[in-house]
């Protein structure tokens, strides 16, 4: 048996997984960077 191409379909739907997949990684990413920063923030002002 012969395997056929995707569909188009499916790539537009991974393409739009990987998508989301990275602006969670972003989301994630912005989150622990203000964590981050307000930790230090209160180290500093906290004195």
């Amino acid at each position: 048996m012969v395997d056929s191409p995707k569909p188009v379909i499916e790539a537009e739907i991974a393409a739009r997984r990987r998508s989301g997949v990275r602006r969670t990684a972003w989301l994630v990413g912005a989150v622990a960077l203000a964590v981050y920063v307000a930790f230090l923030l209160s180290g500093v002002f906290g004195k």
